[in-house]
Parts: C-alpha cells; structure tokens; sequence
C-alpha cells in the first residue's frame, strides 16, 4: 500500500488592517500580495513561505 506525503502548503485567512476585508491567500504565494478590497499590502513572497502583514484568522487544512 502506498503512503501519500501530506502537503507543506496551506491556504490562510488574513483579515486586512485598513478595512478588515478577509481573504484566503496561499501559504506559499509567488507574488505580493494586496488587499481586494483597498489595496493594502498584506504579504510577500519570499521564495518559500509568504511572509504575512496582516493579522492571521485560521489556517485551512
């Protein structure tokens, strides 16, 4: 029987500081990330796990 690996990555909900819109970004996103709503900068890429500006609501499995 073959074992599957479990996956590193996760989706987050962040909620937005400027208009408290939330969102799900992926936990290791390739680009920034900006706010839908306003435009607020909430995350980075940093080559592996995005690095978050906002305040972090759950992680999804």
């Amino acid at each position: 029987m073959t074992k599957f690996k479990e996956p590193s990555s996760k989706f987050i909900k962040i909620r937005c500081p400027k208009c408290k819109n939330e969102q799900i970004v992926f936990g290791k996103s390739a680009s920034k990330i900006l706010c839908l709503v306003c435009g607020k900068h909430l995350a980075d890429s940093t080559g592996g796990k995005t690095k978050i500006k906002a305040r972090i609501l759950e992680v999804l499995e």
